[in-house]
């Protein structure tokens, strides 16, 4: 194998080790097994190409329609022919997927499951980085530069990844790139030749030079400087002086708050959660409040027509304190009452938001690596994660009537809560349909019931976790709203965007219910109790919470007096809430089927219309794979004779090469020995080379005794041809014959053009038989790998033969015949 199809080799090999860190993004390992036939296949088509010696573009478009090809294969959309060949119907599918990658990475969570669209464009983006990096290792011979796009796979959990990415992938991958480094400087050195010492002394490639060991010290000093000077840089937030002295994220507003959760996306994360087949404990919460409301982590607050969306938070360390309510004047008349509440996180819950109550005044367990948001009201971290943190804290309930709440005042048009909090894209249908509901009301309290009342069983809403996807040019709120099915998600966003576009500030809450497991006053939330729901700002009060979601289908949800259950029928009072107890029938209110605690699947098993696996499907796919592999390896001999037939045709054709050549000396015999000399006896000998494997395909005899004139002669006679092929076959003979014996070769003449027509006449007069099986089978393919395998045959027997005397030689037996001597 040759230096460039082996560094194209293990440019694959790299590129599915820089993968690795995909093992963080997905839940099993069917990325990985789909990715290695994609790049193993593209691997294969380079190889080929180059062994074609086709251009770059070729090769390029060889790998590519490679990848196509199997892509099409794992993901087809029914409608391709062979089941291997794409058809437009196919690349519509390909855009579906593309659709339904782009909704399940905001529907779930990671580790995500096996979803078709994530798997296709997992798929995708690593046959394309593999094809980039084999193009500049092998063809650009710019090994480094193929680090970018491995480096971009590596980019991916990065970003999505809540935690900190496991070190070991990225071990991986950087092993694969070294690797790749390592195999692109020992292909140089062996292309240019050898190494030597200043002694002379013949040195391996392997064995490093001193000018490499200089190099490699100092890229251990580098790494290690890399490593080490950002953990002692007091300016950076991960500094080693900042955990020690426990600086905080700066002061509010400064945003040195930024990263604590710019990697989270809240919608996505809660959608994973509900999606989860299986309930996980999160957080254990005690409290001395009789009735609770919901645990609080964060909020999103910036709305773009495809929906709501989280900000970084920005604030203050948590020891400068937290400000009351009850001092600001935010009040209004309403009642405050504080209550303390310890919290407990499990192991499974890493993120960088502590789980709060609203009006929260009191923080203790936390250090110093968590500030405070007050314009979100959260609790951030940019270092740290909630993972077995153990914290309690103070915080107030306020409680207000109806009537209080209608004494809000609007906001004036250049406040910055207003301006910040109700900008809405452009959408005429919900614009429309905001003005209907609000017609006749006065008060900001009014406006919002008016909205929050529109969420009902009588208006046609219910809950489920498959939320229908927006229609090309609507936006996400449209497609709700016409619709009316949803979840938590949906309903929180559409009355949050219905309020802004009312002209009052709203946003986007997130965290859980009560949930459904209680001990005493400790409430036990799982994955299945996360929640959403909508914050409406009224002046003087602060944000008030509004849920529109179906109480029935939420387990431990809870209402208030302003913001009453819409489906109840009897009139709610001052105290009365609508929350599911623990152990309530499943069927225990509309939508119950589709509540966050129940697996989503569990009632679609056996259902009439329900998608099933189609074992059919399957089957095809493996016997189609299975007919591939055969007709493939039934084709590797008449490949292995278009390439050597390719090499010799190249061999033949003909070079201008200048000749040094001068007068001789007097009295000597002029004998012309020249480059060109030398390379039209090479033509001749290879032409003729061919012409032997020509014959032996076409079944005419060989007879090594004969001399090339004389096989000529018999070959236009036994295999009757006629004019060219005859007129052929004699000048492949006469040039043969030249090269062995005469004082100078023929030159200039057309050897290729005169192979060409003697197999043109061989197949004229041979028959059907003989023409396929030397397409097919080629015998003198066939005769040559018979010679190679009997002769690695007799040398192996003549191995075993060396290592049987060796064993004879030193038998224990004579070992043991000479002691008893």
């Amino acid at each position: 194998m040759t230096g460039r199809r082996r560094l194209g080799l293990v440019a694959a090999a790299a590129t599915l080790l820089s993968a690795a860190p995909l093992s963080a993004i997905f839940d099993t390992w069917t990325w990985l097994l789909q990715c290695i036939l994609a790049v193993g296949l593209v691997a294969g088509a380079a190889v080929l190409t180059r062994s074609l010696r086709l251009p770059t573009w070729a090769q390029a478009a060889g790998m590519a329609i490679t990848l196509l090809l199997t892509l099409t294969w794992m993901f087809p959309s029914g409608d391709e022919l062979l089941s291997l060949i794409p058809s437009p119907a196919t690349f519509n599918h390909f855009g579906e997927l593309f659709v339904e990658a782009g909704t399940d990475t905001r529907s779930y969570g990671v580790p995500v499951p096996d979803r078709d669209g994530l798997l296709f464009i997992a798929t995708l983006g690593i046959g394309s980085v593999a094809i980039a990096v084999d193009l500049l290792t092998v063809v650009a011979r710019r090994p480094a530069l193929a680090g970018l796009p491995m480096l971009a796979i590596y980019s991916v959990p990065v970003a999505v990844y809540i935690d900190s990415v496991p070190v070991v992938p990225f071990i991986v991958g950087a092993v694969g790139f070294l690797w790749l480094l390592v195999a692109d400087n020992v292909d140089r050195v062996r292309r240019f030749g050898r190494r030597f010492t200043g002694d002379g002394r013949d040195v391996d490639v392997w064995e490093p030079s001193p000018l490499a060991a200089a190099g490699r010290r100092l890229a251990v000093i580098g790494v290690a400087s890399a490593v080490l000077l950002p953990l002692i840089v007091p300016g950076l937030n991960t500094g080693l002086l900042n955990q020690l002295t426990q600086v905080g994220t700066g002061g509010g507003g400064n945003g040195t708050g930024s990263g604590g959760n710019g990697r989270i996306n809240l919608f996505a994360s809660l959608s994973g959660q509900l999606n989860q087949s299986q309930t996980t404990d999160y957080v254990r919460v005690t409290t001395n409040e009789p009735d609770p409301f919901y645990l609080r982590f964060g909020t999103a607050d910036v709305l773009s027509a495809e929906g709501f969306s989280n900000r970084t938070p920005t604030g203050r360390p948590l020891s400068r304190g937290i400000n009351d309510p009850r001092l600001s004047g935010n009040t209004n008349g309403g009642s405050f009452q504080q209550y303390h509440a310890e919290v407990e996180i499990t192991q499974d819950f890493g993120q960088t938001l502590a789980p709060i109550y609203s009006s929260t005044i009191d923080i203790d367990g936390l250090d110093g690596a968590w500030s405070y948001d007050p314009s979100a009201q959260v609790v951030f971290s940019n270092r740290t994660t909630t993972k077995g943190k153990k914290y309690s804290f103070d915080y107030l309930r306020a409680k207000f009537t109806p009537g209080q709440l209608r004494q809000a005042e609007p906001l004036a048009d250049d406040d910055p809560i207003r301006t910040q909090f109700t900008t809405v894209p452009e959408d005429p249908k919900v614009a429309a349909l905001v003005a209907r509901l609000t017609r006749g009301e006065d008060t900001e309290y009014d406006k919002v019931a008016a909205l929050y009342g529109y969420f009902s069983r009588e208006n046609g809403f219910s809950y489920s976790l498959q939320a229908a996807d927006p229609k090309a040019g609507a936006s996400a709120i449209s497609a709700f709203l016409q619709n009316k099915t949803g979840y938590c998600q949906q309903y929180a966003a559409a009355l949050a965007w219905m309020v802004r576009e009312a002209g009052i500030p709203a946003r986007v809450a997130f965290g859980f219910t009560r949930g459904s497991g209680r001990e005493g006053n400790t409430y036990i939330l799982t994955n299945r109790n996360a929640h959403a729901w909508t914050e409406v700002y009224l002046d003087r009060f602060g944000w008030i919470p509004f849920d529109a979601t179906p109480a029935a289908a939420v387990v431990g949800s809870s209402r208030s007096e302003w913001a009453p259950d819409n489906d109840r029928v009897d009139t709610p009072t001052s105290s009365s809430t609508a929350s599911v107890a623990p152990g309530a029938a499943g069927s225990a209110g509309p939508g119950a089927s589709n509540r966050p605690d129940r697996d989503p699947g569990a009632d679609n098993l056996g259902a009439p219309g329900a998608a099933t696996p189609s074992n059919g499907s399957s089957t095809g796919l493996l016997a189609t794979g299975i007919a591939a592999l055969v007709i493939a390896l039934l084709l590797v001999p008449a490949l292995r004779r278009i390439l050597l037939r390719r090499r010799r045709h190249a061999a033949t054709a003909p070079v201008t090469v200048a000749t040094a050549s001068g007068p001789s000396p007097p009295g000597t015999r002029e004998v012309t020995v020249t480059t060109e000399s030398a390379r039209a006896r090479e033509d001749a000998h290879a032409a003729w080379d061919e012409l032997v494997d020509t014959m032996v395909d076409y079944r005419v005899p060989i007879d090594p005794t004969e001399t090339p004139r004389h096989t000529a002669q018999r070959l236009v006679r036994e295999a009757e041809l006629t004019d060219a092929p005859a007129q052929s076959a004699a000048l492949l003979g006469h040039a043969e014959e030249r090269a062995r014996y005469a004082r100078s070769p023929l030159r200039g003449e057309g050897l290729t053009d005169a192979l060409t027509q003697v197999r043109k006449g061989l197949a004229r007069t041979a028959t059907r038989r003989t023409r396929l099986t030397a397409v097919l089978l080629p015998p003198s393919v066939m005769l040559r790998w018979r010679m190679s395998l009997g002769d690695r045959s007799a040398r192996w027997m003549t191995t075993l033969s060396r290592g049987r005397d060796v064993l004879v030689r030193f038998s224990p037996r004579r070992l043991l015949a000479g002691r008893a001597r």
